[in-house]
């Protein structure tokens, strides 16, 4: 994706999940913005060229896309239709029925996976998930995400994979 496809992909998603009134955020600060990323992902459209601007971030050794529950599995049903790349889905936490698992569809044991999630700010979700998948057999390759919204360079404090953003917060911003 050139320099002018990247910049107008920001500037849609920024119009179309940029909302502005009062919100009550999760730290329970009232905010006069509030970015949802659901938003986005509900648009055929958009969710297309997000996945497009993904897909080259993948490392060329992965062998399995893993939608972190809930905003990164549309995105990696996604990235899975482009790429040709199986899917599993990583739940917050194991069903109590059926099969009892947190890490579904595509066999994960022994493969290298790439988690992908919609928005990053701290990590905390992606950690969670990364346990599952170890506990699945799977080998953490890389974290791909949409927007990282942290501080500095793209990372994940206590995770040894590498996260790649297809934007940061200044790419929406500007």
């Amino acid at each position: 994706m050139d320099a002018a496809a990247k910049q107008a992909l920001a500037a849609d998603i920024n119009a179309v999940a940029r909302l502005r009134g009062s919100f009550v955020l999760r730290s329970g600060v009232v905010a006069t913005e509030y970015f949802d990323k659901y938003r986005f992902e509900a648009d055929p459209a958009l969710l297309r060229r997000v996945a497009q601007a993904m897909v080259p971030l993948l490392p060329a050794d992965t062998e399995v896309l893993a939608g972190v529950e809930l905003g990164g599995v549309p995105i990696a049903t996604a990235m899975s239709l482009l790429s040709g790349l199986p899917l599993c889905f990583v739940r917050k936490q194991a069903k109590t029925y059926g099969t009892c698992l947190a890490v579904e569809g595509a066999d994960v044991k022994g493969r290298r996976v790439v988690m992908i999630e919609d928005v990053i700010s701290t990590g905390g979700a992606v950690r969670d998930a990364a346990v599952h998948l170890a506990d699945a057999g799977a080998v953490l390759t890389a974290v791909v995400c949409t927007l990282w919204r942290g501080e500095g360079e793209p990372r994940i404090e206590g995770l040894a994979a590498p996260l790649y953003a297809a934007f940061r917060k200044e790419d929406l911003e500007a």
